[in-house]
């Protein structure tokens, strides 16, 4: 058995205030006995305007946001994914939105450039990550002792070919920061069709609540089994979710419905 976490976040526009209840938070997660620890898409910053982000952009490999989480990991012992952060993309004035994975010795060693940028536009609520993000191009997984951990951020999780692309996973993670709109319509039932489609665990770390730009986030973060069972959630604020992998339990799964082997396509 495993045990995993993810922590919930309110990101403010100060990066130095982010990474101290970063910091906090991570702690209370690996307080629980956890070994792998997610925190939110935008953990570092949630700016006043979608520019902010560009000007904490950090070159992989240095900078504090970085050097923050590589030190969480190696203090808490813990494998780490850190969210996203803004990392120095090819474009001027854009950043790619990058999940970092940090090993239990606060190496990096892993990485997953979102893919899917997020648009909407109803009434007066409108987003496009388009205007400062570059999106990534391969998808992303990573070993670690129980298994494959599959990757994803946010707007990823409406499009199931990109999880069939990272091959059979035991967990796939979903840092995010959801709007309320869109997930209080959408939210869970994506990501226990993730886990039901993929049978495997679904841990998402979420933003919830509302921050100083006047955006509010969906939060729920939660654990699904590969039943497609909630077993933990944190609805709104600051906070930790967890729970244990079972990999017995994801074996009868697949042993039971054996939908993997099942494919046509």
């Amino acid at each position: 058995m495993t045990r995993v976490a993810a922590v919930q976040m309110v990101s403010t526009p100060d990066v130095d205030q982010n990474l101290a209840t970063a910091r906090r938070l991570v702690a209370q997660a690996a307080a629980t006995g956890a070994t792998l620890v997610t925190l939110p898409e935008y953990w570092p910053i949630m700016g006043m305007s979608d520019g902010d982000k560009v000007r904490h952009a950090e070159p992989e490999g240095s900078g504090p946001i970085q050097d923050c989480m590589a030190q969480l990991a190696r203090e808490h012992g813990i494998w780490l994914i850190g969210g996203t952060l803004p990392l120095v993309s090819p474009e001027s004035g854009k950043v790619l939105n990058t999940t970092l994975v940090y090993d239990p010795q606060g190496a990096s060693v892993g990485r997953y450039d979102k893919i899917h940028l997020f648009g909407f536009n109803k009434g007066s609520e409108s987003y496009d990550e388009a205007r400062t993000i570059v999106p990534g191009e391969a998808v992303g997984s990573f070993e670690a002792p129980f298994g494959r951990v599959g990757l994803s951020v946010c707007y990823d999780l409406r499009f199931p070919e990109l999880y069939r692309a990272m091959g059979e996973c035991a967990l796939i993670v979903v840092p995010a920061a959801f709007t309320h709109t869109t997930g209080s319509a959408h939210w869970e039932v994506l990501i226990r069709a993730r886990a039901i489609e993929n049978q495997c665990y679904v841990l998402a770390s979420a933003q919830g609540g509302t921050h100083a730009n006047g955006r509010r986030t969906f939060g729920h973060s939660m654990l699904v089994d590969p039943w497609g069972e909630v077993k933990d959630v944190l609805r709104e604020g600051e906070g930790v979710v967890s729970g244990e992998l079972d990999p017995a339990f994801l074996a009868s799964v697949r042993e039971s419905l054996p939908a993997l082997k099942h494919r046509k396509m």
